[in-house]
C-alpha cells in the first residue's frame, strides 16, 4: 500500500468536490523540498554503519514546517511524503499557523544501544543542517522518537548555531523533556484529544459513551490515556492489542492497571482473567467502538468485514486503507478520520512552540481545559462540510484545509 498515492488520490477527490482552484491543486499536488541524507555511524563495536534518513517538507503558505520524526525499519520516502502532505491538511483545518513535514530514520531501533541509538539520532541531526530551524522547520516526535531522542536532536542543533542564538532556538524541537521546556504529560494530553474527539462524535449522534465498550489496537502511549479518559467517561474497555499480543475481557478491564502490568512484564499477556486472543479477534470484537491506533494500515479491506463497532476511530496516521473505509461505509459503521481524531497533537506542538519562543513557562492544565472547545469546534466545523459537500469527514476535513490554503495563494499570488 504506498501512503502518497491513496493522499493524493484523496485531495483530489476533495478537490473536486470543493471545486479548488486548479492551480492550487497543482501546487498542493507536490512537496516542497525532500531531503535524503546517508550518514555513517560508528557502533559500539567499532564497526561503520552508513543509515538512511529522510525530511520532507509539504507545505509552508501558512507558517514555518511542522513535523515528526519517526524511528522504524519500514521508513521510506513515500510514507515520509504522505505523513509531511497529511500534517499540512491537519494545520490548515485547525487553521493553525504551519505548514506539514515530515522526517525518519530508517532502522529497528530495537537493534542497537542506547549508545548507538544516540549517535544516529546526532549524526542524523547535524546531517540534516540547515533544512530544520526554530522558525523554518520544526521536528516533533514520531513513532518511536522519545523525549529523549528529541533532547539529542535539540542539543545537536545547538551545537550547529552560534552562542548567540542558542537560548533563542530551543523551539526547534518540541515534544522534549519537561526539563528542557517541553510539555509535561504530553502523552496523557495526546489520549485526551483522542478521547474528547470520539466523545463528541458519540454526542452528536445522540449515543454518548455512558455504557459503551471499546477495543484499542496499540496499546501503548497516547492510547491507554485515551483508554483511561474513555474509561472515566463512562465507557469500557474489553479488548486490547500491541506489539506483545492481543487480549479480550468482555467484563472490562481497568486500563491503568493494564498499563501497569505491561510496565512490569512487557507484556499486555496474562493480565488478570483476561483471555489470549489475536487481532482478527480484536477487529471483530463485540464492541462499540474500535481505536486501531498503531503504525499504518492495520484495517484493510479482507479484515474490515470483521468488524462489528459502530464507530471506529483513527487514534493512528493511515490505520485504515481506502478499501476498507468503502467496506465500513457500505455497512454503515462511522469512520472518524484520523485527520481529525489526532489534531490534537498539532495543538500542544502548538503551544510548546510558542511558548518555547516567548520563553514562558507551561503549564498543561491550561491547555486540556482548553482542548476540548478547540476539539468540538473543529468536530462541528467538519462535520458542517461534510453536510454541505455530502462527503464523509475525512473528504470533508480535506476540504476544509485546501479552502484554506487556497484563499491564502489567492491573495498572495505567485512570485514572480
Amino acid at each position: 500500500m504506498n501512503c502518497y498515492k491513496m493522499g493524493l488520490k484523496g485531495l483530489n477527490q476533495a478537490a473536486d468536490l470543493a471545486d479548488l482552484d486548479p492551480d492550487v491543486q497543482r501546487i498542493l499536488t507536490e512537496t516542497a523540498n525532500e531531503i535524503v541524507v546517508n550518514f555513517p555511524v560508528k557502533m559500539d563495536d567499532g564497526r561503520i554503519e552508513v543509515f538512511t534518513g529522510y525530511r520532507v517538507q509539504h507545505n509552508n503558505a501558512l507558517g514555518p514546517f511542522l513535523g515528526g520524526i519517526r524511528i522504524h525499519a519500514d521508513v521510506d520516502l513515500d510514507d515520509v511524503r504522505a505523513m509531511a502532505m497529511q500534517m499540512t491538511w491537519r494545520c490548515a483545518m485547525l487553521d493553525c499557523a504551519f505548514g506539514g513535514s515530515m522526517g525518519g530514520i530508517q532502522i529497528d531501533p530495537r537493534a542497537y544501544s542506547p549508545a548507538e541509538l544516540e549517535r544516529i539520532t546526532r549524526r542524523f541531526t547535524y546531517s540534516l543542517g540547515s533544512n530544520i530551524g526554530p522558525e523554518y522547520d520544526i521536528a516533533s516526535p514520531e513513532l518511536n522518537a522519545s523525549p529523549q531522542v528529541m533532547a539529542w536532536m535539540l542539543d545537536t542543533y545547538l551545537s550547529t548555531v552560534s552562542p548567540q542564538e542558542r537560548n533563542r532556538s530551543a523551539h526547534v524541537v518540541v515534544g522534549k523533556p519537561p526539563a528542557l521546556g517541553g510539555l509535561p504529560r504530553r502523552d496523557r494530553v495526546v489520549g485526551l484529544g483522542i478521547a474528547a474527539m470520539i466523545k463528541t462524535c458519540l454526542e452528536e449522534e445522540s449515543s454518548g459513551l455512558e455504557g459503551s465498550t471499546f477495543v484499542v489496537q496499540g496499546f501503548r502511549g497516547p492510547a491507554v490515556w485515551a483508554s483511561r479518559f474513555l474509561s472515566e467517561a463512562g465507557a469500557r474497555l474489553i479488548g486490547a492489542q500491541n506489539g506483545s499480543g492481543a487480549i479480550l475481557e468482555p467484563a472490562g478491564m481497568n486500563p491503568q492497571d493494564l498499563a501497569d502490568h505491561i510496565n512490569r512484564t512487557g507484556s499486555l499477556l496474562g493480565f488478570g482473567g483476561a483471555e489470549e486472543a489475536d487481532s482478527r479477534s480484536i477487529l471483530s470484537a463485540d464492541a462499540d467502538i474500535l481505536i486501531p491506533a498503531g503504525v499504518e494500515y492495520r484495517v484493510l479491506g479482507d479484515t474490515a468485514s470483521l468488524i462489528r463497532a459502530k464507530l471506529v476511530a483513527e487514534g493512528a496516521n493511515c490505520p485504515a486503507d481506502p478499501e476498507a473505509e468503502e467496506v465500513l461505509a457500505a455497512k454503515g459503521i462511522e469512520l472518524l478520520p484520523d485527520i481529525l481524531c489526532n489534531v490534537g497533537t498539532v495543538i500542544i506542538n502548538d503551544l510548546e512552540w510558542r511558548r518555547n519562543r516567548r520563553s514562558e513557562q507551561i503549564v498543561p492544565e491550561e491547555l486540556e481545559g482548553d482542548l476540548t472547545k478547540v476539539l468540538r469546534s473543529a468536530y462541528k466545523r467538519v462535520r458542517g462540510a461534510a453536510n454541505e459537500y455530502g462527503a464523509d469527514l475525512r473528504t470533508a476535513a480535506l476540504i476544509l484545509a485546501i479552502k484554506r490554503l487556497e484563499h491564502v495563494y489567492l491573495k498572495r499570488g505567485i512570485f514572480p
